[in-house]
């Protein structure tokens, strides 16, 4: 019976080596596989640190994965499995997709991402993957610390400080919208929040200064003098005795 399988990590735990080995494994059976990505370092691959790599279908945020899926696997006349690395973009709805291909088509459906993102909450498209998948595995190989405990976050570093705002998606080699050196780096839970809290107080202090700041809208924090002359009289007080309005 076909699975929708999720299998995730933080970066550096050999998701996309992982992925790489699941289909070679497979096509060195004779099997029919299918490799896809979203916004991976190289264009159209799916690409592990140790330098290994494979061609792969790129996937868009408007894709529809099962007719994709569906389609592909008429044109090669069968399809054994579908191999996702970076399932952490994919869209809720994608997700859905991926299970009808494993409930519908038959098909073996084997996810690959990260769990939670720089901010310390979970990927939408991770988020629905613990929600649909049949399986759901942590890799088990264990990044660490700089202080040597075991690395269970992700964090972004803006020239060298660690941030907590800004867009989710942001790649650090490829260049993007953050201003600054963009790099990321792994750190233990303790690490972790304390420099979240220190991006907090960080952000705090420019709030004040904005709000110290002299405004170009006069103050209108003191008493109002009214004009009574200028208030509009009720339209019930014109009328006459008897009247209807």
């Amino acid at each position: 019976m076909a699975k929708l399988r999720f299998t995730f990590g933080t970066m550096g735990s050999g998701k996309s080596t992982q992925a790489l080995q699941i289909h070679h494994n497979l096509r060195a059976r004779g099997l029919t596989t299918l490799l896809m990505t979203q916004l991976d370092r190289r264009e159209g691959r799916v690409s592990s640190r140790l330098g290994v790599s494979a061609d792969a279908e790129i996937v868009e945020p408007s894709s529809d994965l099962f007719d994709l899926i569906r389609q592909r696997a008429k044109s090669l006349g069968h399809l054994n499995a579908v191999i996702c690395d970076e399932v952490q973009f994919y869209q809720p709805a994608q997700c859905e997709q991926l299970a009808r291909v494993v409930d519908e088509l038959g098909v073996d459906v084997y996810t690959f991402g990260l769990l939670t993102t720089f901010q310390g909450v979970m990927f939408d498209g991770s988020a629905r993957l613990m929600e649909l998948a049949d399986t759901r595995t942590e890799i088990q190989v264990e990044a660490r610390c700089w202080c040597g405990a075991r690395a269970t976050h992700n964090a972004r570093f803006v020239d060298g400080v660690q941030v907590i705002s800004g867009a989710t998606v942001v790649v650090g080699d490829t260049g993007g919208p953050t201003a600054g050196e963009v790099t990321y780096d792994l750190l233990c839970r303790r690490h972790w929040m304390e420099g979240a809290q220190a991006a907090r107080g960080a952000q705090l202090e420019l709030l004040d200064v904005d709000d110290a700041r002299p405004g170009d809208h006069p103050d209108r924090s003191g008493p109002v003098e009214v004009d009574p002359d200028a208030v509009p009289t009720p339209l019930h007080a014109t009328q006459n005795a008897g009247e209807s309005p």
